[in-house]
This record gives structure tokens, C-alpha cells and sequence, in this order.
């Protein structure tokens, strides 16, 4: 039997803010443990929440972005559940009434535009962390201790409609969400860091059955990578299941890196297991009207409209768009490169591949290196006029990169001007052809395979310096006499 994939997707999305969503504690990351706490975020009796302002403007932000319709009126609700790092026993969070809802986020799978909704929007408080000793993870571990530093720090719960069908379409769901996060400054969307994480809900149907099959939800995804490989593991696990006439069991389960398989933790709770009612220390939460009018308006160009712009106005191919808009940096540092030098596929080309690779080698973001726009596009400028060649612009960007000194200063230290003067090129090919009679002989009788070797010798002699186009041309001149 042939089955069909539904899975959803629940984001957590760690905002970026300066202190928690309802205290005044610090949310930076990496501080001594239990240091970032104070009588609300550790739950002591009396202490009363306060709603982060900030926190709000960037869920409503982020809700926009995707089409969601912000309500007017939301409400907080304590989710009650026991885990030794949740001090109060119960999790502030949204339930009943979200702060958005029905919105859609467009992805591009295969070549083709799919629409994924987006069923809501809400906010919450995070958890603390357990910190297991002698183990990596909580099984094999001798003994945990917890750590309330990130416990309070808001979170923005995304939680998509069932409308995904494969494995690689939720991983480009979840690069494309992060994208869009990023862009707006939300949050750093680092999930090998935790800053943001998914679950994923996953049932498999017979093709054409409208009912859904009993779903399991799968944690422990920390990377794109490892949300494809999670889920094409289960769904390899509920088809085996399935094909032995078996039931699946509502059950949360363990996405293992190293096997690549997921194993059941526990069995899923329902929403009422967590006996939600209104939190009775705050108000409803009031969006007005003006205030989401202020944040639209303020919204900037998100990736895919960047991307289509991209094609569009540099006339860019698909790939170079995607490359050049992934980041927003990268993207605004092409743009900026493209001012100082008119030639958009030139630049494209710079930076999705040599500025790309280097990067790429050495683990590197573009912001934390010496590059700018200005000493790249003067570096594409030498090369084009011919000062230097393809090969030395190249050698000469490593040490760009690395050090930040101007191009022209690198060129006249290193002495790697291009030899693009006739004279001096004819005389260095005089000398080859006179140090190599067998091969001219050759060329001249009919084997132009040569060629290449009497252009390496000229290349070698002029350490790389000469214009290999005139070279050609000039060799082929006198090679014919």
C-alpha cells in the first residue's frame, strides 16, 4: 500500500531581546548558571509577570511577514505541566486566543512555488535547561543539574498548518522561515545553538484517504539537515510499522544523529493534559490598530522578494539570486558592490564562488572578515582592465580577505602587475619558441594540441603575469609565419 506524508511543523523561535518576557533578567547567553534569574523567572511566590513590550513588536513583525492577521485582542494562559527545570510548574504561554493566525509562507521545492499555512502565531516564556553529567544526552547520564538562566526568555511559537508532504520540503520550510526571522532581526535562527528549534508532527495515510493517520511528533532536530533526516527516518519507521499491520502509537519520540533513526521517548500528551486556563496575573493582551500600522509600515524586503528582484533587475540566474539573498549582509553587500562597479553577473560571480568558497573553507561569515564592498569591487576593476589576472585577483582576495589592505597596495608589493605590453610578449615567446624547436615543428605540423605546453612554458617564464588572451593570439601569430 501507497502512503501519503502530512507533516507540520511547530517552531520555536528564541526572540531577540535584552531581558525575559516577563522580568527584567538578562537573556545573554553563555553567563554563569543560575545567574539571570530573579523571583518572577524562578517562580517565587507573590512575584508578579510583566509583559515585554519588545517581545510583542517583534512577534507582530514577524506575524506580518507572514500574511498572518494579527488579533486585537490576545490572551496569556498557564500551560501546567512538571519538569524539574520549569520552576513554577506551569509554562506562561497562548492557547485559546493567539496573538495571529491564517497566515502562509511560500516555499520552492523541485522548481515549484508551494504555499504552506501558517495556523498561528502565539507567544510564550521558555524553559530552563538540564545540564547532564557524563553523558552527551539525558540517557547513560549519571546525574542532571539545572541551569534557570534561560528559563522566562520569550519565545515565538510558529505553528504550521499540515500542508507539508516530504521530508526536503520541511527543511526548506525551515531555511526559509530562518531566513525570513534573520532578515528582520527577530531572532538569530541558530539551531545547533538552540536559539531556534522544531518539532515536527508526522502521520502517514493511504494515498487518497481525506482522514488523517495517527500522528507522532519528533524532537531533538538541530540543524536543516537533521529535520530532513529525522523525518525521512520516521517516515521509514511508520511505513514498516504499517506494512506489518501494526498500529502507531501517539508518541513523542527521539531523533538519534548518529543512526539517523528515531526511537519513542514517551507517550504524547493532549492539550487538555495540560489543564490550560487564562493566567490570572495579566491582562489580555491589546494589539491596537495603529500600533500593527507602525510595524508594517516599517517592514523590510523579505528573501523571496529579494531573490525575484534580483533575477529581475541583474538580471541573475536563479542560483546567484538564492546565494546573493540568503543572507541579508551578503546581499546588501553585493548591492553595494554592484554600485561601485556596474557589471551585476561579474560580482555575482566573485562572491557566490570565490568569496563563497573561501569562507566556506575556513567557516567564516562575511561580517567577520576584513572585506569590504569597496576593496572588492576595486579588485574586480583590475582584473577587468587587465592590470592583473584572473588567476592573481584571486590569490590576491585570500590575502584581501585576511588582512584588509587595498588591492593596488597588494599588487605593488608583490610586483604581480599583468603583462599585457606586445613587445615584451613577443620576445618572451622569441625565447620559447627558440628553447622548444620539436614542439613548434609539431604545432606547425598539424598538431595544435601543443599549443598548450608552449603557452605554459611563456606563462612560467613571465611567473604568471602575462595576458594569457594576448599570448595566445600573439603565439598563434608567429607560430603561422
Amino acid at each position: 500500500m501507497k502512503y501519503e506524508v502530512v507533516i507540520g511543523l511547530e517552531t520555536h523561535a528564541q526572540l531577540a531581546t535584552r531581558s525575559k518576557m516577563f522580568c527584567p533578567c538578562s537573556t545573554k547567553f553563555g553567563n554563569e548558571p543560575n545567574s539571570n534569574i530573579c523571583p518572577v523567572c524562578s517562580g517565587q511566590p507573590g512575584s508578579l509577570p510583566v509583559i515585554n513590550r519588545k517581545a510583542i513588536e517583534l512577534a507582530v513583525k514577524t506575524a506580518l511577514a507572514l500574511n498572518c492577521r494579527i488579533n486585537r485582542k490576545s490572551v496569556f494562559a498557564r500551560k501546567n505541566y512538571f519538569y524539574p527545570d520549569l520552576p513554577k510548574d506551569y509554562q506562561i504561554s497562548q492557547f485559546e486566543l493567539p496573538l495571529a493566525q491564517h497566515g502562509y509562507l511560500d516555499i520552492e521545492v523541485g522548481g515549484q512555488i508551494k504555499r504552506i499555512g501558517i495556523t498561528r502565531v502565539h507567544l510564550e516564556e521558555d524553559a530552563g535547561k538540564l545540564v547532564h553529567k557524563g553523558s552527551a544526552g539525558i540517557r547513560g547520564a549519571d546525574y542532571s543539574l539545572v541551569d534557570l538562566n534561560r528559563t522566562g526568555t520569550p519565545l515565538m511559537e510558529i505553528v504550521s498548518e499540515p500542508d507539508i508532504r516530504t521530508p526536503e520540503e520541511a527543511k526548506v520550510y525551515m531555511q526559509e522561515l530562518a531566513n525570513i526571522l534573520k532578515y528582520l532581526e527577530v531572532c538569530d535562527a541558530k539551531l545547533e545553538e538552540g536559539s531556534l528549534r522544531c518539532d515536527a508532527n508526522i502521520s502517514l495515510r493511504p494515498v487518497g484517504q481525506k482522514e488523517f493517520g495517527v500522528k507522532t511528533e519528533v524532537k531533538n532536530m538541530n540543524s536543516f539537515k537533521a529535520v530532513q533526516r529525522a523525518l525521512e527516518g520516521e517516515v521509514e519507521r511508520q511505513t514498516q510499522l504499517l506494512g506489518q499491520g501494526e498500529k502507531i502509537i501517539q508518541a513523542t519520540l527521539f531523533f538519534d544523529e548518529a543512526t539517523g533513526k528515531t526511537s519513542v521517548m514517551r507517550t504524547k500528551e493532549s492539550s487538555h493534559d495540560y489543564r490550560y486556563f487564562p493566567e490570572p496575573d495579566l491582562l489580555p493582551l491589546m494589539v491596537p490598530e495603529q500600533w500593527e500600522k507602525e510595524i508594517k509600515d516599517g517592514l523590510i524586503e523579505l528573501p523571496s522578494s529579494k531573490r525575484k528582484r534580483f533575477e529581475e533587475q541583474y538580471k541573475l540566474s536563479a542560483y546567484d539570486s538564492l546565494v546573493l539573498s540568503d543572507n541579508k549582509a551578503t546581499a546588501s553587500f553585493f548591492e553595494d558592490c554592484t554600485k561601485l562597479v556596474n557589471e551585476p553577473k561579474l560580482v555575482a560571480n566573485w562572491i557566490c564562488q570565490d568569496v563563497a568558497g573561501y569562507l566556506n573553507q575556513k567557516n567564516l561569515d562575511l561580517l567577520g572578515t576584513k572585506l569590504t564592498p569597496a576593496l572588492l569591487s576595486k579588485l574586480i576593476s583590475l582584473v577587468k582592465k587587465g592590470t592583473i589576472s584572473m588567476k592573481t585577483g584571486k590569490e590576491l582576495l585570500t590575502k584581501m580577505i585576511e588582512t584588509g589592505k587595498d588591492p593596488e597596495e597588494l599588487v605593488k608589493e608583490s610586483g604581480s602587475t599583468q603583462i599585457s605590453d606586445e613587445a615584451a610578449l613577443k620576445e618572451v615567446i622569441e625565447q620559447v619558441i627558440k628553447a622548444n624547436p620539436a614542439q613548434v615543428e609539431q604545432f606547425r605540423g598539424g598538431k595544435e594540441a601543443v599549443l598548450n605546453y608552449l603557452l605554459g612554458q611563456a606563462m612560467r617564464q613571465t611567473k604568471g603575469r602575462a595576458n594569457s588572451e594576448k599570448l595566445k593570439a600573439l603565439f598563434i601569430s608567429e607560430l603561422k609565419k
